[in-house]
């Protein structure tokens, strides 16, 4: 397979209008660390977009930021912190679930997957902080949507679409992401020798008060040395992040704390274990298939019980659930998704092997409704079919 190293909209440009001729395909590939997500893209040749980078603009009073679409996370966050702000959506670093080194993701890596971590529970998806973004699309034509304010209703809200859209709807080669402070401390209460129905509860109390917190997770025992920050944990541990400046972060502590006089809250420093438990670590060098299952919070504890997985964890109060599960066991792959689908939430498949990929649908499969939705999108910016064949579903 060939790979075009590109350089500028230009070439991109230059390659898509190539690629429609000839009538072949073009894998989009930033810095690789997700490229074994999702199902196996057989395309014709590689487009490097790798070396788009760099900060366009950024501006600390709007709380704004454009940068190109192989820019390096780490390199944004950087930046953003020298200004005491961030990135609301706490992006997830996946690469270490590929064997790919640590602090490789790219915006454009990150936005395409919707790869979000802990805070989400507090400030949303990613797709969420997309503002605007410049893509080349299926005619090999450059355009741009949205715009660099929050408030934008002008059209349709294309950046929600291009976000987790895995490259397979265009090239995105600029993004503008909206901004949330940096509070000046945070800490996190950990209650320990807690049962997982019992910790899930807590937790979507945590969610549904006026405290804010920006971190709700379960760590159950079996995973739980694999973790920063805290030892021994009983049956699990229920962990909640709040931040904030010093008076109104201790009101905060005191009102969860208050949530439930039972339990006892211990105050940690967590803020790297909430990191890794956006990133998957608990699986990072398991000899596992990874899942992601979304359920509603209250389905979490029916989930874990049902399924009783060796390796698991819980984020975003129990909207997620990191499972592992046997590798290539298309059994328990269905069981997974069966059970995920009756508590009204739905499995992905985030890392599995190539053969295990094309059997097992990595993404929730969709109703012949919803199918016959998604190819008439893939054909309003992608009507020949060039940018990531079926990198979702067979055929799109």
């Amino acid at each position: 397979m060939s790979r075009m190293q590109i350089q500028s909209d230009a070439e991109i440009i230059e390659a898509v209008s190539a690629a429609r001729a000839n009538g072949s395909t073009l894998e989009i590939v930033g810095s690789g660390t997700k490229r074994g997500y999702g199902r196996h893209c057989a395309a014709d040749a590689v487009l490097d977009i790798s070396a788009l980078t760099g900060i366009v603009s950024y501006e600390p009073d709007e709380l704004v930021i454009t940068a190109k679409t192989g820019t390096l996370i780490s390199e944004i966050e950087d930046a953003l912190a020298r200004r005491g702000q961030r990135l609301g959506f706490d992006p997830a670093d996946w690469g270490p679930l590929f064997g790919k080194p640590r602090c490789a993701a790219t915006v454009g890596g990150v936005l395409s997957a919707d790869a979000c971590g802990s805070a989400r529970v507090r400030f949303g998806a990613a797709r969420d902080h997309l503002l605007g973004y410049r893509a080349i699309n299926g005619f090999a034509e450059s355009y741009k949507a949205g715009g660099r304010v929050v408030k934008n209703v002008t059209g349709f809200d294309l950046p929600k679409l291009l976000c987790g859209a895995m490259g397979t709807l265009g090239v995105l080669t600029e993004v503008t992401l909206r901004l949330v402070p940096r509070p000046p401390h945070n800490v996190t209460l950990i209650a320990r020798d807690i049962a997982p129905d019992d910790g899930f509860a807590l937790l979507r109390r945590a969610w549904t008060s006026a405290f804010g917190p920006t971190g709700l997770a379960y760590v159950p025992s079996s995973v739980a040395l694999s973790f920063t920050g805290f030892g021994a944990v009983g049956e699990g541990a229920a962990l909640m992040r709040l931040e904030g400046a010093p008076v109104p972060l201790a009101e905060k502590i005191a009102g969860l704390r208050a949530l439930d006089p039972g339990a006892l809250l211990e105050e940690i420093d967590g803020e790297r274990t909430f990191r890794e438990i956006g990133n998957g670590h608990a699986l990072v060098g398991m000899d596992a298939d990874v899942w992601r299952v979304v359920l509603p919070p209250s389905a979490s504890a029916r989930f874990v019980a049902e399924q009783q997985p060796d390796i698991w964890v819980g984020d975003w109060a129990g909207g997620l659930l990191w499972i592992g599960s046997a590798p290539d066991d298309e059994a328990a792959a269905q069981k997974i998704r069966s059970l995920a689908s009756a508590c009204d939430g739905h499995a992905i498949l985030l890392r599995a092997s190539e053969t295990m990929r094309s059997r097992i649908p990595p993404f929730r499969p969709e109703s012949p409704t919803c199918t016959a939705v998604s190819k008439s999108v893939k054909a309003a910016f992608d009507p020949f079919g060039i940018f990531n064949p079926s990198r979702m579903y067979e055929g799109i």
